[in-house]
């Protein structure tokens, strides 16, 4: 998983980034409201760990602006636990809530039940549009300005996970892990060859070009 842990308490930042760093898993860190909307405008995110008492914007003030917009699950951890802030958080938004303080084993299995849920969804009947790409999951058929785009199965799966973020920075090893099954990052040019040709079906008789390099990250479609 990829996670972004919004978080303004630097020690329990790192102590979440380190365990799950330790469980095969990366992390992206936001410790104000603000940069936490920003990054998940720009980047892509499997889960969000959002704690409720933040500086600029607080947590449910972030739930609030993510109405309405694609973004990933979000887990609310905070240390306001009684029954009524679980309430108004669930309201506000967020897909799950654990109270602190918290055992690490419990965490872990919430976001990969979240993470894992956001899969099954993304590819249950989806039909996916970016710009005049469009990308009908269930029969596994793409299509670029009507005319159909014939790709390989690891082509269709990297083009997936890149429709399902939109113009959001999708890392090298986020494609390693959701299309090869790699939980680290190998010494291997797979992403960088398969991309290439994915490229070349989906922009090179076609304007303006849709696939973007963010150099040394990973690439944007949009």
């Amino acid at each position: 998983m990829r996670v972004l842990v919004v978080e303004d308490d630097a020690a329990v930042s790192y102590w979440i980034g380190a365990k799950l760093g330790g469980s095969g898993h990366s992390c992206r860190f936001a410790g104000d409201g603000e940069d936490a909307l920003r990054l998940l405008r720009e980047e892509a995110f499997d889960v969000v760990v959002l704690d409720r008492m933040l500086p600029k914007l607080d947590g449910m003030e972030v739930l609030r602006r993510l109405q309405g917009t694609r973004h990933p699950p979000v887990l609310v951890l905070s240390a306001l636990d009684e029954t009524t802030e679980r309430v108004a958080g669930l309201r506000a938004g967020a897909d799950d809530y654990l109270g602190k303080p918290f055992d690490f084993a419990e965490l872990l299995v919430r976001l990969e039940h979240l993470a894992t849920r956001r899969a099954v969804l993304a590819g249950a009947g989806d039909v996916l549009e970016v710009a005049d790409l469009v990308m009908d999951v269930t029969r596994r058929h793409v299509t670029r300005r009507g005319v159909p785009i014939e790709l390989t199965d690891k082509e269709f799966k990297l083009l997936h996970i890149l429709m399902s973020n939109p113009g959001r920075t999708v890392t090298r090893s986020m494609l390693l892990e959701k299309a090869w099954g790699y939980g680290f990052n190998p010494p291997t040019n797979l992403v960088e060859v398969h991309v290439f040709k994915l490229r070349a079906k989906i922009d090179k008789e076609f304007d303006p070009p849709l696939l973007k390099t963010v150099r040394a990250i990973g690439y944007v479609l949009g």
